[in-house]
């Protein structure tokens, strides 16, 4: 096809026109080159919401260790709490810590 028959085609006029070629060429700038573009914002916006979900994580982690120390008040909980989690004992005292078959770890489990 010669250049002439190519510029009577209506699209290659409106493509041609020098508005539409700048006009182009920013959009194409601001969408995919530019150090605010579209594809930065979309990373930043994805990386909003990852914070977001960890933020309402840690405040109901946040919610549940005030209420563990809330029980915690009373020194009898506070030794339920030591011997259950940290396995101490009493002076003169013996743990026997009791382990199932199926709460073993084997060489299938890994």
């Amino acid at each position: 096809m010669k250049y002439k028959d190519l510029k009577k085609k209506p699209w290659f006029k409106f493509m041609s026109n020098k508005y539409v070629l700048v006009l182009t060429v920013f959009i194409v700038w601001m969408l995919f080159l530019d150090s605010n573009s579209w594809l930065i914002h979309r990373e930043l916006n994805q990386e909003i919401e990852e914070i977001k979900a960890n933020k309402a994580y840690y405040q109901e982690e946040i919610k549940n260790d005030k209420q563990i120390l809330k029980e915690l008040d009373d020194s009898i909980e506070i030794e339920r709490f030591a011997r259950e989690t940290y396995f101490m004992k009493r002076p003169n005292e013996d743990i026997y810590i009791i382990e199932y078959e199926d709460s073993l770890k084997t060489d299938k489990d890994e």
